[in-house]
């Protein structure tokens, strides 16, 4: 298996989805790659003394700052791309804003614009931890907000809702290193664009933004004949994970707890109301993020919850 390595670059920069879009890279199933991403905003350098942000890669604010896309020889549509996180390293500054621009959350939190705040954050990847100009710290768990195979659909897509297909923005604070996220192929060859990293999110990413940062990724690519689930879903040092994208945040939850139910009655052959019994027992429902236009939920089956005796 080949290692392979990517920066972000003019030639391998994206902001947008397309299948249209020629991949940067053409990988076999297996092989390794080296992605080094800026953060989310595609900000190139440092921010000033004052923490004013540096200038951004695409000098406007269309979309994430993502390298991509990437090919898998012999990926098709009814296959599922398996992407293991090998680590996932921080660069050395991030930032989180808050209340920079009106927002119905930010309305009903009664913050206006003129009360936004922005943390400069200094990351110590030895000690894991992130310190801002507070004088305030906060252990890092990082992991990449933006992970997504190409839509079907034609066209220029955004990358800022998440899909239950594609995958895209999820912003899973549990997709860590040594974690596998499996995502659902629409097209030849899947496309896989990733970035947006994140050195450390509380369930809900409620400002809007994480710790954003820049960030070193090593994944290993592989392709899945035979996939748990035909949406996205993933295997993490937590546990197993499915995953609900709707407007509406019922909707939402209802679609990652049926995933899980179908998960669970799969794997123990039983019925769909004795995994809903299950998952009542061990299963725990999490409000992934709350940012990005549509709604995301994950269900959460913890390592080792369900035991056969």
């Amino acid at each position: 298996m080949a290692t392979h390595h990517l920066d972000t670059t003019k030639a391998t920069a994206i902001n947008y989805f397309s299948r249209d879009l020629e991949p940067v890279l053409t990988v076999s199933p297996g092989d390794t790659v080296v992605v080094h991403t800026l953060d989310s905003g595609g900000h190139v350098g440092t921010p000033s003394a004052d923490g004013e942000l540096p200038p951004r890669f695409f000098g406007e604010a269309r979309g994430h700052c993502l390298v991509g896309p990437i090919a898998v020889e012999g990926a098709k549509p009814g296959q599922s791309l398996a992407v293991r996180f090998d680590s996932l390293v921080p660069d050395d500054w991030g930032f989180t804003g808050a209340a920079l621009r009106e927002t119905p959350l930010n309305t009903r939190l009664g913050l206006k614009p003129e009360d936004g705040a922005r943390l400069i954050w200094t990351i110590n990847n030895q000690t894991r931890t992130a310190t801002n100009q507070l004088g305030l710290a906060t252990s890092t768990d990082p992991f990449l907000g933006v992970v997504a195979v190409a839509p079907a659909e034609p066209g220029e897509h955004s990358t800022t809702p998440p899909r239950p297909v594609g995958a895209g923005n999820i912003d899973c604070r549990d997709l860590l290193a040594g974690s596998t996220l499996f995502i659902p192929v629409a097209v030849e060859g899947a496309l896989l664009s990733v970035g947006d990293g994140h050195a450390v999110q509380g369930d809900g990413e409620v400002s809007g933004t994480a710790i954003e940062c820049g960030m070193t990724t090593t994944m290993t690519l592989d392709l899945v004949d035979e996939p748990a689930l035909d949406s996205v879903y993933a295997i993490t040092p937590a546990g197993r994970i499915t995953f609900g994208f709707e407007a509406d945040l019922n909707e939402a939850a209802a679609i990652a707890l049926s995933s899980m139910i179908d998960w669970l009655a799969a794997t123990y052959a039983i019925t769909r109301a004795e995994a809903l019994a299950m998952a009542s027992a061990t299963v725990s429902m999490r409000v992934t993020q709350i940012a990005n236009q549509t709604w995301g939920v994950h269900a959460l089956l913890p390592t080792g919850a369900i035991r056969s005796i």
